[in-house]
């Protein structure tokens, strides 16, 4: 019972901090907006009859198409970088393994930016989500089929083959952009930097649509991924198919990481800094690991979403400047820790 109850603490309290954040980070840029009319938009766009409006049209499209669509953004990249990284983490046991040192994001951009300066939107706003996950599955192949060839085995060597797989990509993507139209190259450069900037209403339902199943899945895998962790051995003694669970686990990666790079550009690190953070406070268990995760993943990006648009005020810094900073960091602490131990 008392476990139950602590457990229900943890959920109510994960919840006040979302709605928390949310509400502030609407609130606060270059335009201050009081909470109250936070809330009061948001009400009044869910019911009309239900308050009279108090302010001005401008504040309510700040609120309600900018700054919403936005935070929201955040929420679903951060959540999902922060899933896909824990469960690369799981499957490699690498405590290193993260969408951004594997390639995957470097892949996803590679497929966007083709989409963006090359081949056009021939299927519309999908155009870009496909191509993106492309990206991201041919450079995740490409790792894998290193790691076999080049017979990289270690932990650490997965990181240097994924490492190197990064850089080869991003010098094609360099010489996409290079290649393509001057005008739009400037446009494509920024949103390499990462950024939410964009973010529309009509655009949410892609990430959604991807991450909840995805997320779904890999959930309902959690006793898998916890055995992944011990060992390749212990995990097939327990009728885990390891080579087939462990490609499905990339697969997903890739997927989840193309759809969001696809509307937020590269955000690094994200998945390798919450990940650690989440397991020092819940355990291992990745019952418990994959949703607390999720959460402060979300929470993490909309609080650097919040730094990005203020410490340069009226400016926005490209959110991706901040996560790289932070990330780089904690790499550093990481590998310092891993060397302590």
């Amino acid at each position: 019972m008392r476990l139950r109850s602590l457990r229900f603490a943890w959920i109510v309290g994960g919840l006040v901090a979302f709605l928390a954040s949310v509400s502030f980070a609407v609130s606060v840029g270059a335009v201050p907006i009081p909470l109250s009319t936070v809330w009061g938009v948001l009400l009044n766009q869910l019911s009309p009859d239900l308050i009279e409006p108090t302010w001005s049209k401008g504040r309510a499209a700040i609120v309600w198409d900018i700054r919403f669509p936005r935070t929201l953004l955040a929420a679903l990249v951060g959540a999902g970088l922060a899933i896909v990284g824990a469960a690369l983490q799981a499957v490699t046991r690498n405590p290193l393994a993260d969408p951004h040192l594997l390639g995957i994001s470097s892949g996803a951009a590679f497929g966007a930016i083709l989409a963006l300066l090359h081949t056009g939107l021939f299927l519309g706003l999908l155009t870009v989500p496909l191509m993106a996950f492309a990206g991201a599955l041919l450079a995740t192949l490409i790792v894998l089929a290193l790691v076999g060839f080049t017979g990289a085995s270690g932990a650490d060597r997965l990181v240097l083959v994924g490492v190197a797989v990064s850089f080869i990509v991003m010098a094609g993507a360099n010489l996409l952009i290079f290649l393509g139209d001057p005008k739009a190259a400037h446009t494509v450069i920024f949103w390499m930097l990462g950024g939410l900037g964009l973010a529309q209403w009509a655009h949410l339902i892609y990430p959604l649509i991807v991450l909840l199943p995805c997320t779904l899945w890999i959930w309902l895998r959690s006793a898998d991924l916890n055995a992944m962790t011990i060992g390749d051995e212990t995990a097939t003694t327990l009728g885990i198919p390891v080579k087939r669970f462990r490609l499905q686990i990339f697969v997903l990666g890739a997927l989840i990481t193309g759809t969001l790079v696809a509307f937020s550009g590269v955000i690094g690190f994200v998945g390798l800094m919450v990940p650690h953070i989440v397991r020092l406070v819940v355990g291992g268990d990745y019952t418990r690991v994959l949703p607390a995760s999720a959460l402060c993943g979300a929470l993490f990006l909309i609080w650097a979403d919040i730094a990005a648009r203020t410490i340069m005020a009226p400016e926005d810094m490209p959110i991706g400047i901040l996560t790289g900073l932070i990330g780089g960091v904690f790499f550093i602490w990481l590998l310092r820790r891993g060397r302590g131990q």
